[in-house]
């Protein structure tokens, strides 16, 4: 929870590329590298959400895509589903262990994956396109971090 709350610190603290500090600090341009990682060592959102419907989360991915209420996932199933390599990064990115990784992503996909399905469905570009827009595509950067630290302080803000 304390990387969680470093992440909404800096959203709602308004400091731009803000570098929490001690060992849970999570930097925004971390958690974008996490959500890159994730993206393309699953093969976009369309793998991700095979990956997870292999590993038995299935209704929990379907309710993240679907226009209806977001389905809490257990952090240590989606560490399961995942697997140990791709949580094993995560958590190096992240400067903990997997059972950290694994709660963060219980927090943070639901709404990510829903926001990158904002029709119900997998977009045509699996959604790489939206998934561009909230890490700045084509825009330097910068806005791509308060875009995405916002709309992940959003989510969080709506637990």
């Amino acid at each position: 929870m304390d990387i969680l709350k470093s992440v909404l610190g800096a959203a709602l603290g308004g400091q731009q590329g803000a570098q929490a500090q001690g060992a849970g600090g999570l930097d925004p341009q971390v958690l974008m590298g996490i959500v890159g990682m994730l993206m393309n060592n699953t093969g976009g959102l369309s793998g991700l959400l095979g990956k997870l419907q292999q590993g038995g989360l299935g209704d929990a991915a379907a309710s993240w895509v679907g226009t209806g209420a977001n389905q809490p996932v257990q952090p240590d199933a989606l560490g399961g589903a995942l697997g140990p390599d791709l949580m094993d990064m995560i958590a190096g990115q992240l400067g903990g262990n997997q059972q950290q990784a694994a709660g963060t992503l219980a927090e943070l996909l639901p709404g990510l994956i829903d926001q990158l399905t904002p029709q119900g469905q997998v977009p045509a570009d699996n959604g790489m396109g939206a998934l561009g827009a909230l890490l700045g595509g084509g825009k330097g950067g910068a806005p791509g971090a308060a875009d995405l630290v916002g709309m992940l302080g959003g989510m969080l803000g709506k637990r």
